[in-house]
């Protein structure tokens, strides 16, 4: 039977054999049907064995701070996922629990010949991955659904910025850019894996004590995230070179929480975007942006396993901020300061309060954000734990490695390079309230959020 999926996108993990026995789509990552290589991969093993295909999705009790907003849109979304499974005659299971286990729990009980998983660079979820492939009866294989072109394909090693990245991924661009093919419905469906989900249980499940409310300004699942692209390409797009970097201007997409929760597939995103009208500057610009910088911070995470920490910073930053460890600070905030959006600065203040009512953050607004986080706290350690946990607390599109590796750029001067040197920040280029104002009207900004919190 011809190949739905470019082996190159498939990894075994465990060296185990394929045996007889259903197929199981352990989804994580990439929460969607359509634009799934790792679903169509399932998929084909399961027709070519001619054995039935189950997904599942074991809900973890808790992972890396996400709390009620990020809980409420994911499970919003899988219940769309169970709803389109069913119109294909495919099963789909919420196992809560520990995820290296429960996925294990499940393949013995059904006697599964092969387990599918997809990519995901974060060490929690490589962590998951190593329990199962070690205790699973059967092989368990990954397939990179979520980059374009698969994250160990485009290079082997951690690379030093885009600059070395972007020539190794516009090679085999054209080779991995494709169209993606049709899921073929199932036939030999078994119905005892039907009608099991009891959603007003699973959405009990999420954490106690999450106290940032669920954010209304957006729809999750893969209808509304289409619609939003649909959206974009029709109008910002055309503008996006020009107005991306100012926060009073709608002149971003609005799809990374669509891409962070797997929604919306980055590949079919660029088809679209070269395919459109729109002004080729922009597409440019854009599609830099979706495909060379998000794979730049899956390459982060998955070739330096401290992405979270100072010590993965770029030696010479480790240096500078080493040597300005024990400069005086102007402000110092505690992290609870900082998260109630206590500062003397009303820009920094209304970026963090649009942060936790909205669970979103204009890009050129993070920057800053985090940079004056670095500045105002006692050292580089603390300042990348406090902006981590409010980031992936409140940030709908938290926890992923776009937001890790804007932290280290930010603080760490990651795939950037050493700028003049300052007090506090050493060598790690520098923003400033005044440098802001150049930018953008601030002031309209900050009444907008100030309107919006009251």
């Amino acid at each position: 039977m011809h190949k739905l999926v470019d082996p190159r996108r498939i990894k075994p993990l465990n060296g185990k054999e394929t045996g007889r026995g259903p197929v199981i789509y352990w989804m994580s990552r990439d929460q969607r049907v359509e634009d799934n290589w790792a679903m169509l991969y399932a998929r084909e093993l399961a027709m070519n064995n001619k054995e039935q295909m189950v997904v599942a999705f074991c809900l973890a009790p808790e992972f890396l701070g996400a709390g009620y907003r990020q809980f409420d849109f994911m499970i919003r979304g899988l219940m769309q996922v169970e709803k389109r499974l069913q119109g294909l005659r495919i099963p789909f299971l919420m196992l809560p629990g520990k995820p290296g286990e429960e996925i294990v729990r499940f393949s013995k009980i059904i006697d599964a010949g092969v387990v599918v998983t997809d990519f995901d660079p974060l060490k929690v979820k490589r962590g998951w991955k190593e329990t199962a492939g070690s205790n699973l009866d059967c092989a368990l294989i990954e397939v990179d659904a979520h980059n374009i072109v698969p994250c160990r394909i485009a290079s082997g090693k951690m690379e030093y910025g885009a600059y070395t990245l972007r020539p190794k991924i516009n090679r085999l661009l054209n080779e991995f850019l494709t169209v993606f093919p049709a899921l073929a419905p199932q036939e030999n469906e078994d119905h005892h894996f039907f009608g099991t989900n009891d959603w007003q249980h699973i959405h009990s499940l999420i954490p106690a004590g999450s106290h940032a409310p669920a954010a209304e300004w957006i729809i999750p699942g893969e209808k509304a995230a289409h619609r939003a692209m649909d959206l974009f390409i029709d109008g910002p797009l055309d503008e996006y070179a020009s107005l991306r970097n100012d926060p009073n201007a709608a002149g971003q997409s609005g799809l990374s929480p669509y891409i962070h929760f797997g929604h919306l597939a980055s590949q079919r995103i660029a088809l679209c975007v070269k395919e459109s009208r729109a002004a080729t500057a922009s597409k440019e610009a854009f599609l830099e942006e979706l495909i060379v910088r998000k794979e730049l911070s899956d390459n982060l995470c998955l070739y330096n396993p401290m992405y979270d920490s100072f010590s993965g910073f770029p030696r010479w930053a480790q240096i500078s901020l080493d040597i300005h460890r024990k400069d005086e600070r102007q402000y110092l905030y505690s992290a609870g300061e900082l998260e109630r959006s206590a500062t003397h600065d009303d820009l920094w203040n209304a970026a963090q309060t649009e942060m936790v009512r909205t669970g979103r953050m204009h890009g050129y607004m993070r920057m800053y954000w985090a940079k004056k986080i670095l500045e105002w706290t006692k050292d580089p350690e603390e300042a990348v734990k406090t902006a981590i946990y409010l980031n992936d607390a409140y940030e709908l599109d938290g926890r992923d490695p776009n937001g890790y590796a804007g932290i280290a750029w930010a603080m760490g001067g990651l795939h950037d390079r050493p700028w003049s040197e300052r007090p506090v920040f050493g060598k790690i280029r520098y923003m400033s309230y005044n440098g802001c104002r150049s930018k953008f009207n601030i002031r309209q900004y900050i009444n907008r959020i100030s309107a919006m919190a009251h």
